[in-house]
């Protein structure tokens, strides 16, 4: 690739931006889920990827994802039965991503990075559901993000326990134990099994911060 296609490039990336950030600037308060896209329409995590998603866009919250199948699919079809918008952050893929038709906003990118940006930057919640690769890089990049103070301190729900404990386990007795974070950096995680309670959790923390960002 030789410089003019680099700076062309450039030029793209800033248009995926500034798309982005006029875009969704106006959809606050928002929550991001997270999940897999691999999961088919009939599994129970996409079930209840879907009520939670119900749950929160009856309750005020407009609800982002990825914008393809799986879990976000689900969550998007759940919000867009709701009272808030359904949104997704669509990405152009060779394989997997397929837009799926339950939003009422959908934006796409060719650039994962800026993606990633967008799906952070104005969350008020952060909800993740089993998944792959894809959701552990979320989930580290917002862990990162928050530890740091490069991001507002929102609540990070992680659904279904069972799912998540043995990584929660290696966090406390490896990360933990060998001082790259430290223990106070897991209590930004809560753990929940039921859509009720993850509406129930950004509600409490914001009442407990005096109704900040909402």
């Amino acid at each position: 690739m030789n410089l003019q296609q680099e700076t062309w490039r450039v030029f793209q990336i800033m248009a995926e931006f500034v798309e982005g950030f006029e875009e969704l600037s106006t959809i606050t308060p928002s929550v991001s889920l997270f999940g897999s896209a691999r999961f088919a329409a009939d599994n129970p995590y996409c079930r209840l990827a879907e009520e939670i998603a119900r749950d929160l866009s009856d309750a005020g919250f407009s609800v982002v994802t990825g914008g393809g199948p799986g879990i976000m699919e689900a969550a998007n079809k759940g919000a867009f039965a709701g009272r808030s918008q359904s949104i997704g952050l669509n990405i152009t893929l060779p394989h997997e991503q397929k837009v799926n038709p339950y939003q009422n906003l959908s934006l796409n990118f060719r650039h994962f990075f800026v993606r990633k940006v967008m799906l952070v930057k104005y969350a008020s919640a952060y909800v993740v559901l089993p998944g792959g690769f894809g959701t552990l890089d979320e989930l580290s990049e917002v862990f990162t993000l928050v530890q740091t103070n490069k991001t507002q301190l929102v609540p990070v729900i992680l659904v279904q326990g069972a799912f998540w404990q043995g990584l929660l386990d290696w966090f406390k007795d490896q990360l933990v134990a060998h001082k790259t974070i430290k223990p106070a950096d897991l209590d930004l995680i809560t753990v929940v099994e039921k859509s009720s309670e993850v509406v129930d959790t950004i509600f409490n923390f914001y009442e407990n911060r005096g109704g900040e960002s909402l």
